[in-house]
Formats: C-alpha cells, structure tokens, sequence
C-alpha cells in the first residue's frame, strides 16, 4: 500500500477540511474519524451541532464556533494557534466544508500565510444528488442557494437557462414551492427536474419529471416542505449549429473577400451562433480551396 495513503500521522501545523455525514452517521470515513479524533481542536459551524456528531462518535476535542458571523474576525486567531504548532480541522454542519457553508475566507488566509491545507474527503450534498438524479453529469454547474425574493430569483434562473450544463442548486422547506413555481415560468413546464430531500435520512425522498409535474408532486406530498434540497435542472438544449436557411461557406466566403480571417469569423459566429473557433477553421480551409 501507497505508505502516503497509508500514512496514520496528524501533523501539527496542518489545517484539516473535513467532510462529515449530511445524515447517517455510517457515512464518516475511517480516515475522518482519526483526524477528528487526534487534531488539537476543531472549528465548526455550529458547536452544539458537531458537539452532538463527536459525542455519537466518541471523539472529546476542544471546539471552536467559525461561521458565517464571525468567520472574518476569528480566522486569523485559528491560524495563529495552527501557525505556532498546532493542528485543527474544519468541519461544517453537514457534508464538505466551503460547498455553501463557511470556511472559504480561513483557508485563503491559509493560503497566504504558507499554512498547509490538508482536505479529507468525504460525502456531499451536492455529488449524492448528482449521482441519483438521471441528469447529464459529464457538465454541471454549482449554483447554491438562489436570492430569497421572487424577483431576484427570477433573475438569476432567467441568466441560466441558455446553459447546457445540469444546474444544481439548494434549496429551504419553505422556499422550495415557490423555487420550483420560478423554474416552471423561467424554462418552461417541460424542463427536466430532479430533486432530492433528506438525502441518506430516515425519509429520503425523490422527485423527478417534467418541471410542472414535480411542482404537483411537491404540492401533493405534505411532507415536501421539510428539510433539505438540492434542485437539479436539466441545461438546455444546444443551440443549432447553423441558423436554419443560413449558408455558412457562402456566408464566410463573402466576409472574407473584405475582412481578415479573423475579423470574418467573429462576425460570423455573432450572426449564427456557430462556434467563433469552428468558423475561423472552416475560413481557413476555404482559403486554402
């Protein structure tokens, strides 16, 4: 065995990102469970939470409260105690570190200062739903949670739903109606949803189709607005390659008797929405013809 892999040590001097269970407590890693277990002290989201996830696992280590509050003024304090020697880990209520939970403003700082970063991967939200969902996941895009009010939620699908890749998001109990309610008037009754709830809990729960009829779905189970969601979207349908009726050698022939190659295909791609790249190609070739 790799003897890095193997390797049983925690280091001082060392920040650990850890990923804890988002439900069922049998999700933490070996190798977690060590970390957390033998680290100088933690830092976490919430202590009463993670103090209950230690005691399950009978791990006794000092805490440290770093969230969203405070995280600004206490990171450097964290890093203080890292830099003269000791080690920490950071762990979020659920799930990996930094993925829409605190600790991106400690491990840049990390960064800056020399500090080691050290991830223990784990379990996540964000790729258990991906993994479920039946969506495209050779390309997605993280989203997070969208804004609360209508209007700026609207907004922000309304900037996405040119994008091809599967568009993941998080959502509240008491916003996910309403999200969905977004996502109908935005892409359209026909897109593609899929959302998981309480992934890895007692009542996990699944709903999947055309986005009007997850909408019923949610509105038809009571239990649909409680707990956590991630909202999968399927990305929209790749634009033609050539405008219908459009005769893109003729097109490019004609730009390039004026224009250089370049500049031909720039103007081209605006025009027809192929690919600038696909078009300077063609251009090329035809000049060579």
């Amino acid at each position: 065995m790799n003897s890095e892999i193997a390797r049983s040590d925690v280091g001082g001097g060392v920040l650990y990102i850890v990923a804890t269970p988002i439900g069922n407590l049998e999700d933490i890693t070996a190798r977690a469970e060590r970390v957390l277990a033998s680290v100088d002290f933690i830092a976490a989201e919430d202590t009463r939470h993670s103090g209950r996830l230690l005691q399950a696992l009978a791990i006794r280590r000092p805490l440290v409260a770093l969230h969203d509050h405070n995280e600004r003024e206490r990171a450097a304090s964290v890093l203080d105690r890292i830099v003269a020697g000791e080690s920490a880990a950071l762990i979020s209520d659920a799930g990996t570190p930094l993925i829409s939970d605190p600790g991106y403003i400690l491990v840049r700082q990390a960064r800056e200062r020399g500090v080691r970063v050290v991830p223990v991967p784990g379990v996540s939200a964000l790729t258990s739903a991906l993994s479920v969902a039946g969506l495209p996941t050779d390309r997605f895009t993280f989203i997070g949670f969208l804004p609360a009010k209508r209007s700026g939620r609207q907004a922000a699908l309304d900037s996405l739903k040119h994008d091809v890749a599967t568009l993941v998001f998080y959502e509240s109990p008491h916003r996910i109606v309403d999200m969905i309610e977004d996502v109908v008037a935005v892409f359209g009754e026909h897109r593609e949803v899929a959302i998981t709830r309480e992934l890895t809990k007692t009542f996990e729960s699944f709903y999947g189709g055309a986005a009007a009829g997850v909408l019923d779905q949610l509105q038809a189970d009571p239990n649909a607005t409680k707990g956590e969601f991630v909202v999968m979207v399927q990305g929209a349908q790749p634009r033609s390659e050539e405008q219908p009726g459009v005769d893109v050698d003729k097109m490019l022939r004609l730009l390039c008797q004026e224009l250089p190659v370049k500049k031909a295909a720039r103007i081209g791609a605006e025009l027809t929405g192929v690919s600038r790249n696909d078009l300077y190609q063609r251009a090329l070739a035809l000049k060579d013809e």
